[in-house]
């Protein structure tokens, strides 16, 4: 059984997409759990409506964590709201998943916007796929084995940016990684959008520079916010 896991913090407007685009998959085995941080939006409800599982949840390390205890699948998919999955993509990558004898694995990304799909192509596929065996990479979706997140001890609910990176790379030494390329995943580029192309890839990229030198960012030096886009949503309601 496939357990996927959400985190969320008001996303009425991109759950739906999301939840839309599991139902349309091949595959019948599974549960999905929507690990809410408090939502002031109707996004608890969609879920509800929905017929997903919703558990308190937090900041994206501690939800993630909140969301796989409460898993009951052997494999557990993390992924974030604001992504869409394409027909067939959790039945070839489970596949794929399964052949290769992975233990964990991320995907490549995908933009229907020309200028994001070449974003994500040349800045985070290929560097991806060449850095598989040496320094795992992952964005906004993880496929593992429950068995592996027991193990390593979930997701490190100190860090404040990159715990998928912190995630698969702890994962990558007791369990075989791989990056699944049967179909990529379409991400909604919203916080490229909102903080600019530039600004947001830096982030991205000072964050592997301080992983690598100086170990996980459990501060907030790069201001990496979760969801602020509903700050003003936020406000409204005070």
């Amino acid at each position: 059984m496939l357990s996927i896991v959400v985190p969320t913090l008001n996303e009425e407007k991109y759950l739906p997409l999301l939840l839309d685009s599991i139902r349309r998959q091949n595959t019948a085995d599974y549960e999905v759990i929507v690990a809410d941080a408090g939502s002031l939006d109707k996004t608890v409800m969609l879920a509800e409506n929905y017929g997903c599982r919703v558990v308190a949840g937090g900041v994206p390390p501690k939800g993630k964590n909140e969301g796989a205890r409460a898993a009951k699948g052997n494999f557990i998919l993390f992924i974030d709201a604001d992504v869409v999955l394409p027909d067939d993509f959790l039945a070839k990558n489970l596949k794929e998943f399964e052949s290769r004898n992975l233990d964990l694995a991320s995907f490549m990304l995908a933009a229907k916007n020309i200028f994001y799909n070449f974003s994500f192509k040349f800045l985070f596929n290929f560097p991806s796929l060449a850095s598989e065996k040496i320094l795992p990479q992952a964005m906004s979706i993880i496929l593992a084995k429950n068995s592996i997140h027991q193990k390593i001890g979930g997701f490190n609910e100190e860090i404040k940016i990159g715990e998928d990176l912190d995630y698969v790379r702890r994962g990558a030494k007791i369990g075989k990684f791989g990056v699944l390329r049967s179909v990529k995943v379409i991400t909604l580029p919203r916080r490229f959008q909102q903080d600019g192309w530039i600004v947001t890839w830096m982030k991205y990229f000072l964050c592997q520079i301080c992983m690598i030198s100086l170990g996980p960012v459990k501060s907030d030096i790069l201001k990496y916010k979760f969801n602020h886009y509903s700050k003003s949503l936020k406000n409204s309601q005070k």
